[in-house]
This record gives structure tokens, sequence and C-alpha cells, in this order.
């Protein structure tokens, strides 16, 4: 078995930092992707006639939760170069 010196960093932890990073960065760009999906489920449902979407799913469940979630992708998806 060959011992890595401390001043040479070991191929395989490059590679395994590179593979982390882009799993998070595809894991914020789906949900970022649900966000948007969110909004646009919602910005619908305030097309429909008068008994739309309650004020609970208004303040809770709207437009809220979709810029949460486009947030929290783009922070993850965000991340610097590892």
């Amino acid at each position: 078995m060959i011992s890595n010196s401390p001043d040479q960093p070991n191929r395989n932890d490059a590679e395994a930092r590179w593979r982390r990073y882009r799993r998070l960065l595809r894991a914020g760009q789906a949900v970022m992707a649900l966000g948007g999906l969110v909004l646009l489920a919602h910005w619908i449902a305030h097309l429909q006639p008068p008994p739309g979407p309650s004020a609970i799913e208004d303040i809770f469940a709207g437009y809220p939760a979709g810029v949460l979630l486009l947030l929290g992708g783009g922070i993850m998806a965000g991340q610097r170069h590892p």
C-alpha cells in the first residue's frame, strides 16, 4: 500500500470533492426547479374564478414557499468551487 505524504494530496480526495460539489449543484438546481413549479402552480391557482386559494394557502403554501425553495436551491447550487 502506498502512503501519501501530507504535502501531496490524494487524487481520489479531489475527485470525491468534485463529485460532492456536482451532487450539491444538481440538488440545488432541482430544489430551485421545484420552487419555480410551486410559484407557477400558485399563480395558475389565482387565475381561477373567485373561490380560489384560501388565505392560509396564500400565506403559507403559495408564494412564500416557492420563494423559500428558490432561495434554498440557489444557496445550495451557488456554493463555491470545491
